[in-house]
């Protein structure tokens, strides 16, 4: 009689799977779930931080510019009712932007548009690139 052992030796990877999909719908990394969506992008004269905020008014979000970053709070009104399907966020909101560069602080501007937040905050003169000449000898 011979038994056969080999179902045995795969049941560790078996039993990983077993697990990897139960947890999977909890491993959501905590970026995917930030809200309002944000782009940040850089060129040599500024930084820009774009946000998505639909349906929000001007004065429901407030921003503050600290020595070290950009802050961007508001709330989103919870709409009372029965939902089938709620896939908007709502309740208070916080985005902090670290900013690592010698900024204009004076000049930064922001400006709202169709639900776009768009906030530019220029960099200061030390911080931009410089162009070098070279001399002949």
């Amino acid at each position: 009689m011979v038994i056969d052992l080999s179902p045995l030796y795969n049941f560790p990877s078996q039993f990983d799977r077993l697990f990897e999909g139960m947890w999977s719908p909890f491993l959501i990394s905590q970026r995917s779930l930030a809200y309002p969506p944000l782009n940040l992008s850089e060129t040599d004269e500024h930084i820009l931080a774009r946000l998505e905020i639909p349906g929000l008014q001007i004065g429901e979000i407030d921003l503050t510019l600290t020595e070290a970053s950009l802050v961007i709070k508001g709330e989103r009104k919870t709409i009372k009712g029965k939902y089938y399907r709620q896939e908007r966020p709502s309740g208070h909101f916080q985005r902090v932007i670290n900013i690592h560069a010698p900024i204009s602080r004076d000049a930064v501007t922001a400006r709202m548009r169709d639900g776009l937040l768009e906030i530019v905050i220029p960099k200061a003169e030390e911080s931009k690139p410089k162009k070098i000449s070279i001399e002949a000898s």
